[in-house]
Protein backbone atom coordinates (compact mmCIF):
# COMPACT_ATOMS: atom_id res chain seq x y z
CA UNK A 1 0.00 0.00 0.00
CA UNK A 2 2.83 2.40 0.86
CA UNK A 3 4.48 1.81 -2.50
CA UNK A 4 1.13 2.38 -4.25
CA UNK A 5 0.59 5.68 -2.43
CA UNK A 6 4.12 6.82 -3.34
CA UNK A 7 3.50 5.99 -6.97
CA UNK A 8 0.12 7.75 -6.93
CA UNK A 9 1.63 10.83 -5.30
CA UNK A 10 4.42 10.95 -7.87
CA UNK A 11 1.90 10.59 -10.70
CA UNK A 12 -0.21 13.41 -9.27
CA UNK A 13 2.80 15.69 -9.02
CA UNK A 14 3.79 14.85 -12.59
CA UNK A 15 0.25 15.59 -13.84
CA UNK A 16 0.21 18.89 -11.93
CA UNK A 17 3.49 19.88 -13.59
CA UNK A 18 2.12 19.07 -17.05
CA UNK A 19 -1.05 21.05 -16.38
CA UNK A 20 1.03 24.04 -15.38
CA UNK A 21 3.03 23.76 -18.61
CA UNK A 22 -0.15 23.66 -20.69
CA UNK A 23 -1.67 26.59 -18.77
CA UNK A 24 1.51 28.60 -19.24
CA UNK A 25 1.71 27.90 -22.98
CA UNK A 26 -1.97 28.72 -23.36
CA UNK A 27 -1.79 32.20 -21.96
CA UNK A 28 0.13 32.96 -18.81
CA UNK A 29 3.67 32.64 -20.04
CA UNK A 30 5.62 30.37 -22.37
CA UNK A 31 6.36 29.58 -25.98
CA UNK A 32 3.42 31.35 -27.57
CA UNK A 33 2.46 34.00 -25.07
CA UNK A 34 3.22 37.69 -25.06
CA UNK A 35 3.87 39.28 -21.67
CA UNK A 36 1.77 42.45 -21.16
CA UNK A 37 4.91 44.57 -20.97
CA UNK A 38 6.03 43.32 -24.40
CA UNK A 39 2.66 44.13 -25.95
CA UNK A 40 2.65 47.58 -24.39
CA UNK A 41 6.20 48.45 -25.45
CA UNK A 42 6.33 46.78 -28.88
CA UNK A 43 5.34 49.96 -30.72
CA UNK A 44 8.42 51.75 -29.34
CA UNK A 45 10.90 49.04 -30.33
CA UNK A 46 12.86 48.97 -33.61
CA UNK A 47 11.49 46.85 -36.43
CA UNK A 48 12.35 43.14 -35.98
CA UNK A 49 13.81 43.82 -32.50
CA UNK A 50 12.74 40.37 -31.29
CA UNK A 51 15.12 38.70 -33.75
CA UNK A 52 18.14 40.15 -31.97
CA UNK A 53 16.54 40.27 -28.49
CA UNK A 54 14.77 36.91 -28.31
CA UNK A 55 13.05 35.16 -25.45
CA UNK A 56 15.62 32.40 -25.04
CA UNK A 57 13.47 30.15 -22.87
CA UNK A 58 10.05 30.27 -21.22
CA UNK A 59 10.17 31.26 -17.56
CA UNK A 60 9.11 27.84 -16.29
CA UNK A 61 12.04 26.18 -18.12
CA UNK A 62 14.86 28.62 -17.38
CA UNK A 63 16.14 26.49 -14.49
CA UNK A 64 16.64 23.41 -16.68
CA UNK A 65 20.30 23.31 -17.80
CA UNK A 66 20.71 22.18 -21.37
CA UNK A 67 17.16 23.04 -22.41
CA UNK A 68 16.63 24.04 -26.04
CA UNK A 69 13.73 24.04 -28.47
CA UNK A 70 16.09 23.32 -31.38
CA UNK A 71 15.39 20.12 -33.33
CA UNK A 72 17.15 18.51 -36.30
CA UNK A 73 15.53 15.73 -38.30
CA UNK A 74 15.99 14.14 -41.71
CA UNK A 75 13.53 16.46 -43.48
CA UNK A 76 13.37 19.57 -41.30
CA UNK A 77 15.09 21.54 -38.57
CA UNK A 78 14.10 24.18 -36.04
CA UNK A 79 17.05 26.29 -34.90
CA UNK A 80 16.19 28.57 -31.99
CA UNK A 81 18.26 31.53 -30.69
CA UNK A 82 19.68 29.79 -27.62
CA UNK A 83 21.43 27.37 -30.01
CA UNK A 84 23.19 29.96 -32.20
CA UNK A 85 26.97 29.59 -32.26
CA UNK A 86 28.82 32.66 -33.55
CA UNK A 87 32.40 32.54 -34.78
CA UNK A 88 34.60 34.72 -37.02
CA UNK A 89 33.48 34.70 -40.66
CA UNK A 90 36.19 33.69 -43.16
CA UNK A 91 37.54 36.67 -45.14
CA UNK A 92 35.40 39.16 -43.14
CA UNK A 93 36.86 41.81 -40.83
CA UNK A 94 35.52 42.15 -37.26
CA UNK A 95 32.39 40.16 -38.05
CA UNK A 96 30.88 37.08 -36.42
CA UNK A 97 28.58 34.62 -38.16
CA UNK A 98 26.17 31.87 -37.10
CA UNK A 99 25.47 29.35 -39.86
CA UNK A 100 21.87 28.18 -39.40
CA UNK A 101 21.23 26.20 -42.60
CA UNK A 102 23.96 24.58 -44.71
CA UNK A 103 24.44 21.67 -47.16
CA UNK A 104 25.60 19.57 -44.19
CA UNK A 105 21.94 19.13 -43.20
CA UNK A 106 20.76 18.43 -46.75
CA UNK A 107 20.10 21.96 -48.01
CA UNK A 108 21.41 23.24 -51.34
CA UNK A 109 21.98 26.73 -49.91
CA UNK A 110 23.40 28.40 -46.82
CA UNK A 111 21.57 30.79 -44.50
CA UNK A 112 23.44 32.62 -41.77
CA UNK A 113 23.34 35.63 -39.49
CA UNK A 114 26.31 38.03 -39.56
CA UNK A 115 26.97 40.45 -36.72
CA UNK A 116 29.06 43.34 -37.97
CA UNK A 117 30.95 45.51 -35.50
CA UNK A 118 32.24 49.07 -35.82
CA UNK A 119 34.49 49.45 -38.88
CA UNK A 120 33.84 45.87 -39.98
CA UNK A 121 34.06 44.73 -43.61
CA UNK A 122 32.50 41.83 -45.51
CA UNK A 123 34.23 39.19 -47.56
CA UNK A 124 33.11 37.87 -50.93
CA UNK A 125 31.24 34.58 -51.35
CA UNK A 126 33.04 31.68 -53.06
CA UNK A 127 33.33 31.63 -56.85
CA UNK A 128 30.05 31.15 -58.77
CA UNK A 129 27.95 31.72 -55.64
CA UNK A 130 25.06 34.18 -55.56
CA UNK A 131 24.20 36.12 -52.40
CA UNK A 132 21.24 37.98 -50.91
CA UNK A 133 21.71 40.25 -47.87
CA UNK A 134 18.77 41.39 -45.70
CA UNK A 135 19.29 43.91 -42.89
CA UNK A 136 17.73 42.86 -39.59
CA UNK A 137 19.29 45.40 -37.22
CA UNK A 138 21.23 48.65 -37.66
CA UNK A 139 22.49 49.70 -41.09
CA UNK A 140 25.32 48.88 -43.50
CA UNK A 141 27.00 50.66 -46.39
CA UNK A 142 26.89 48.68 -49.62
CA UNK A 143 29.41 49.37 -52.39
CA UNK A 144 29.04 47.73 -55.79
CA UNK A 145 31.66 47.09 -58.44
CA UNK A 146 31.70 50.76 -59.45
CA UNK A 147 32.16 51.65 -55.75
CA UNK A 148 28.86 53.54 -55.64
CA UNK A 149 27.68 53.62 -52.02
CA UNK A 150 24.18 52.79 -50.80
CA UNK A 151 23.06 52.81 -47.18
CA UNK A 152 20.89 49.81 -46.32
CA UNK A 153 18.63 50.16 -43.29
CA UNK A 154 16.49 47.56 -41.50
CA UNK A 155 14.13 45.85 -43.98
CA UNK A 156 16.41 46.71 -46.93
CA UNK A 157 18.20 44.11 -49.01
CA UNK A 158 20.58 43.60 -51.92
CA UNK A 159 20.87 40.66 -54.31
CA UNK A 160 24.30 39.92 -55.83
CA UNK A 161 24.68 37.63 -58.88
CA UNK A 162 27.57 35.17 -58.85
CA UNK A 163 31.06 36.70 -59.02
CA UNK A 164 29.67 40.23 -58.52
CA UNK A 165 32.27 42.48 -56.87
CA UNK A 166 30.88 44.23 -53.80
CA UNK A 167 31.62 45.30 -50.25
CA UNK A 168 29.54 45.71 -47.09
CA UNK A 169 30.84 48.14 -44.45
CA UNK A 170 29.51 49.00 -41.02
CA UNK A 171 30.24 52.25 -39.18
CA UNK A 172 28.56 51.17 -35.93
CA UNK A 173 26.94 47.74 -35.49
CA UNK A 174 24.48 45.75 -37.57
CA UNK A 175 22.95 42.28 -37.89
CA UNK A 176 22.29 40.97 -41.38
CA UNK A 177 20.77 37.77 -42.73
CA UNK A 178 22.55 36.21 -45.70
CA UNK A 179 21.52 33.55 -48.20
CA UNK A 180 24.12 32.03 -50.53
CA UNK A 181 23.89 29.33 -53.17
CA UNK A 182 25.48 28.20 -56.41
CA UNK A 183 23.43 28.70 -59.56
CA UNK A 184 22.41 25.09 -59.97
CA UNK A 185 20.72 25.59 -63.34
CA UNK A 186 21.69 28.70 -65.24
CA UNK A 187 19.71 29.33 -68.43
CA UNK A 188 21.16 30.50 -71.73
CA UNK A 189 20.63 34.23 -72.28
CA UNK A 190 19.10 34.61 -68.80
CA UNK A 191 21.45 36.52 -66.52
CA UNK A 192 20.42 37.83 -63.10
CA UNK A 193 21.14 41.45 -62.23
CA UNK A 194 22.09 43.18 -59.01
CA UNK A 195 18.99 44.37 -57.13
CA UNK A 196 18.61 46.86 -54.28
CA UNK A 197 15.26 47.18 -52.52
CA UNK A 198 13.20 47.20 -49.35
CA UNK A 199 10.24 45.12 -48.23
CA UNK A 200 7.68 47.90 -47.98
CA UNK A 201 8.37 49.05 -51.55
CA UNK A 202 7.39 45.66 -52.93
CA UNK A 203 3.73 45.33 -53.98
CA UNK A 204 1.29 43.02 -52.29
CA UNK A 205 0.59 40.02 -54.51
CA UNK A 206 -2.58 38.01 -54.88
CA UNK A 207 -2.77 34.78 -52.88
CA UNK A 208 -5.80 32.88 -54.24
CA UNK A 209 -7.43 30.78 -51.54
CA UNK A 210 -5.20 32.18 -48.80
CA UNK A 211 -5.54 35.07 -46.34
CA UNK A 212 -1.92 36.02 -45.68
CA UNK A 213 -0.22 39.00 -47.33
CA UNK A 214 2.64 38.21 -49.70
CA UNK A 215 5.53 40.21 -51.08
CA UNK A 216 8.44 38.91 -53.18
CA UNK A 217 11.84 40.56 -52.96
CA UNK A 218 13.16 39.38 -56.35
CA UNK A 219 11.63 39.42 -59.83
CA UNK A 220 9.61 36.33 -60.75
CA UNK A 221 11.36 35.96 -64.12
CA UNK A 222 13.49 32.95 -65.12
CA UNK A 223 16.66 34.99 -64.61
CA UNK A 224 16.48 34.06 -60.92
CA UNK A 225 16.58 30.53 -59.53
CA UNK A 226 15.34 31.47 -56.06
CA UNK A 227 13.15 34.10 -54.45
CA UNK A 228 12.59 35.51 -50.98
CA UNK A 229 8.98 35.79 -49.81
CA UNK A 230 7.81 38.09 -47.02
CA UNK A 231 4.58 36.68 -45.56
CA UNK A 232 2.32 38.46 -43.04
CA UNK A 233 -0.37 36.77 -40.93
CA UNK A 234 -2.73 38.46 -38.51
CA UNK A 235 -3.43 36.62 -35.20
CA UNK A 236 -5.65 33.62 -35.87
CA UNK A 237 -4.84 33.41 -39.59
CA UNK A 238 -3.30 30.25 -41.00
CA UNK A 239 -2.25 28.56 -44.23
CA UNK A 240 -5.16 27.01 -46.05
CA UNK A 241 -3.04 24.60 -48.10
CA UNK A 242 -1.22 21.90 -46.16
CA UNK A 243 1.83 22.12 -48.41
CA UNK A 244 3.87 19.22 -49.73
CA UNK A 245 6.18 20.16 -52.63
CA UNK A 246 9.62 19.72 -54.18
CA UNK A 247 10.92 23.16 -53.17
CA UNK A 248 13.25 23.73 -50.24
CA UNK A 249 12.68 26.50 -47.68
CA UNK A 250 14.77 28.50 -45.26
CA UNK A 251 12.63 30.61 -42.92
CA UNK A 252 13.31 33.31 -40.32
CA UNK A 253 10.47 34.54 -38.10
CA UNK A 254 10.87 38.31 -38.01
CA UNK A 255 7.84 39.10 -35.86
CA UNK A 256 5.12 37.30 -33.93
CA UNK A 257 4.56 33.72 -32.84
CA UNK A 258 2.50 30.67 -33.72
CA UNK A 259 2.48 26.95 -34.42
CA UNK A 260 4.40 25.34 -37.29
CA UNK A 261 3.67 21.80 -38.45
CA UNK A 262 6.66 20.01 -39.99
CA UNK A 263 6.08 16.39 -40.94
CA UNK A 264 4.26 14.75 -38.02
CA UNK A 265 5.56 17.28 -35.47
CA UNK A 266 4.03 20.53 -34.21
CA UNK A 267 6.35 23.28 -32.98
CA UNK A 268 5.57 26.47 -31.03
CA UNK A 269 7.66 29.17 -32.75
CA UNK A 270 8.40 32.84 -32.20
CA UNK A 271 10.42 35.73 -33.63
CA UNK A 272 14.08 34.78 -33.97
CA UNK A 273 13.41 31.12 -34.82
CA UNK A 274 14.82 29.61 -38.02
CA UNK A 275 13.30 26.66 -39.91
CA UNK A 276 14.71 24.48 -42.68
CA UNK A 277 12.22 22.48 -44.75
CA UNK A 278 13.43 19.72 -47.08
CA UNK A 279 11.58 18.76 -50.25
CA UNK A 280 8.19 17.11 -49.68
CA UNK A 281 8.03 17.58 -45.92
CA UNK A 282 4.39 18.37 -44.95
CA UNK A 283 4.24 21.97 -43.69
CA UNK A 284 1.59 24.29 -42.25
CA UNK A 285 1.50 27.45 -40.11
CA UNK A 286 -1.00 29.22 -37.84
CA UNK A 287 -0.40 32.63 -36.24
CA UNK A 288 -1.14 33.07 -32.53
CA UNK A 289 -0.66 35.80 -29.95
CA UNK A 290 -1.79 39.43 -30.15
CA UNK A 291 0.47 40.80 -32.90
CA UNK A 292 1.06 39.93 -36.55
CA UNK A 293 3.44 37.26 -37.70
CA UNK A 294 5.93 38.20 -40.38
CA UNK A 295 8.38 35.70 -41.72
CA UNK A 296 11.00 35.71 -44.45
CA UNK A 297 11.11 32.60 -46.62
CA UNK A 298 13.71 31.34 -49.10
CA UNK A 299 12.29 29.25 -51.95
CA UNK A 300 13.99 27.78 -55.02
CA UNK A 301 11.94 28.59 -58.13
CA UNK A 302 11.85 28.82 -61.95
CA UNK A 303 13.72 25.60 -62.67
CA UNK A 304 12.60 22.15 -63.78
CA UNK A 305 13.30 19.78 -60.86
CA UNK A 306 14.92 17.35 -63.31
Amino acid sequence: MGRFLSFAAASALHLLFLLRLVRSAAGEEGFCSVPPSVVADSSTKPLYWKVTNPTLAPTHLQDLPGFTRSVYKRDHALITPESHVFSPLPDWVDSLGAYLITPAMGAHFTMYLAKMQKNSRSGLPPKDVERLVFVVEGSVIFSNGSMTNHKLHVDSYVYLPPNDEHLLKCDMTATILIFERRLYSSLENHYPEQILGSTEKQPLLETPGEVFELRKLLPTSSHYDFNIHIMDFQPGEYLNVKEVHYNQHGLLLLEGQGIYRLGDDWYPVQAGDVIWMAPFVPQWYAALGKTRTRYLLYKDVNRNPL
